[in-house]
This record gives structure tokens, C-alpha cells and sequence, in this order.
């Protein structure tokens, strides 16, 4: 039997890279965090295995930021800078996707986005737990 997840369409800001993913779970995986390199990027991401995005165009212009226990990869487009993806420290054999590269989606279309303890990672003998929730809420026009 094949793959029935849906296949999303993906690129940075200037569309240099572009890719296809298949989230583990679709948007039900939806997180922030609060360790240091998140909170300053402030993406909403999503999960998905490792081998399950495939880049269409532009992979060799990603750039790997890595810190800390360098356990995480993170990477960006070369060009315009926009983080598109990154391989998780929780669990390797897992890519955090940013939604806001994925086509159709926006960070904001999400009520209420869960936000997990990155400062106590974990990998390092801390929770990893749920501390809140990051809500949007649209005001109202007129």
C-alpha cells in the first residue's frame, strides 16, 4: 500500500530552495520552543522524518548553523537567510519544518501553537515538557 500522507510544496523567501515534504502527522505536530535559537527565530515549526522531504531545487545552497552539543542542524537559505528546516536534537531521525516555507501556510493560521521547554532540554536530564502556548488571535474588523 502506498503513502496516502499529502505531499506539501515548500521554499525559502526567494525561492532558491524548494522542496516536498510529508509531515509525520500533518499540522497536529505543531510546536515552538524556548531554547535560545528559537525564541530569537520565532518559527512555528512541524514534524517530519528525515526521509521524507526531497528537494526539488536549491539544497546546495542551505547553510548548517549548528550549537551547543552541534547534535541539532539547523539550516538556512544562503540567499534570504530564511530558516527552512532543521534536524531535531530530541529526535534525530526527525526534521522540524518551518510552515511558514510550506505553500498555502501561514504561522498565523494556528489558534494556539503549543510551546515545549527547550531551555531544559530533554537530552540534558530536563522535562522537554509543555510550558504554553503561543495564541493568535486576530482582531476583529470592521
Amino acid at each position: 500500500m502506498g503513502d496516502e500522507r499529502m505531499e506539501h510544496k515548500g521554499a525559502c523567501h526567494c525561492g532558491t530552495v524548494r522542496f516536498r515534504v510529508r509531515l509525520t502527522d500533518e499540522f497536529n505536530t505543531v510546536r515552538r520552543c524556548t531554547c535560545s535559537l528559537c525564541r530569537m527565530r520565532g518559527a512555528v515549526a512541524v514534524t517530519a522524518k528525515l526521509g521524507d522531504i526531497d528537494f526539488v531545487s536549491g539544497e546546495d545552497n542551505l547553510t548548517l548553523y549548528q550549537f551547543n552539543t552541534g547534535t541539532a542542524k539547523h539550516y538556512f537559505c544562503k540567499t534570504c537567510g530564511i530558516y527552512t528546516h532543521h534536524q531535531r536534537r530530541s529526535n534525530p531521525s526527525e526534521f522540524g519544518i518551518n510552515v511558514a516555507c510550506l505553500e498555502g501556510v501561514s504561522p498565523f493560521d494556528f489558534a494556539a501553537v503549543p510551546v515545549s521547554d527547550g531551555i531544559s532540554h530533554p537530552s540534558d536530564g530536563g522535562s522537554g515538557g509543555l510550558v504554553g502556548l503561543s495564541i493568535f488571535q486576530p482582531s476583529e474588523s470592521e
